[in-house]
C-alpha cells in the first residue's frame, strides 16, 4: 500500500494487506491445482488489490456514505478485490466451482453477467465472498472476485476509459460501436470454446 492508503486505512491497513496475500495465494493455488504448465493454465493471468484511498472516498461519496475506512468496510464490497483472466468461457466456470468449495471464505452473492449480459454489453462474473476480518469489532467483510476472458477483459478496459474519461467526441458511437464487438467477441469467445473442446475430445 501507498503511505496515504496506509495512513486511510490506519489500524485496517495489516489485516487488508493479509487479506489481499490471502486472496492471491488460494485463487493461485486452486488454479495450480487444475494445471501447472503454462500451456494448459486456466488462467491467463490473476491481479489482486486494496482499493486505493482516493476511490473509496469517490466511491463513498457517490453512495452518499461518510468518507472513512470503518464506513467503506462496513458498506462495501470491493475493497479488496481480485480479477482472474481466463483463455475460454468454460475455464471461468472450473474456477468459480473450486472458490465455492473453498473452506477460507463463504460465498454470498454471484452475478453471472456472461449468462445475462449488461444492456452495454459488459460481460463479467463476479462473486461476493464473504471473510473472516477481527479488527476495530469488524467480524468480517466482503470481497469481490471478478472472472472474465481476455477478450471480455480488453473490452472491458475500454469501457472504463469511456466512462471515466472526460471530453470524448462521438460518444453515442463509441457506445454504439462498443455494442457491436461486445457481441462479436462474445461470438469469438464461444467458437474458441468450441474448438478447444473438439481440440481435446478423445
Amino acid at each position: 500500500m501507498k503511505q496515504q492508503d496506509l495512513a486511510f486505512y490506519g489500524e485496517f491497513a495489516p489485516k487488508l494487506e493479509e487479506i489481499q496475500a490471502l486472496l492471491m495465494n488460494e485463487i493461485q493455488s486452486m488454479l495450480d491445482s487444475i494445471s501447472t504448465d503454462t500451456e494448459t493454465a486456466v488462467a491467463e493471468h490473476i491481479k489482486c488489490r486494496i482499493k486505493d484511498a482516493d476511490s473509496l472516498r469517490e466511491k463513498l461519496r457517490r453512495n452518499h456514505l461518510p468518507e472513512t475506512a470503518r464506513s467503506g468496510l462496513m458498506n462495501l464490497s470491493d475493497i479488496v478485490g481480485a480479477r482472474v483472466i481466463t483463455h475460454f468461457v468454460g475455464d471461468i466456470y472450473t474456477v468459480v466451482e473450486l472458490i465455492k468449495r473453498n473452506p477460507r471464505w463463504r460465498v454470498e452473492q454471484i452475478k453471472d453477467y456472461i449468462a445475462a449480459m449488461k444492456p452495454n454489453g459488459y460481460r463479467s462474473l463476479h462473486m461476493l465472498l464473504a471473510v473472516p476480518f477481527g479488527v476495530g469489532g469488524i467480524d468480517e467483510i466482503n470481497i469481490e472476485i471478478q472472472l472474465r476472458t481476455i477478450a471480455m477483459d480488453c473490452w472491458a478496459s475500454l469501457e472504463h476509459q469511456l466512462k471515466y474519461k472526460k471530453d470524448i467526441k462521438n460518444t453515442s458511437l463509441i457506445v454504439e460501436e462498443l455494442k457491436r464487438c461486445a457481441d462479436e467477441m462474445a461470438s469469438t469467445d464461444l467458437s474458441m470454446q468450441t474448438i478447444r473442446d473438439l481440440i481435446n475430445r478423445r
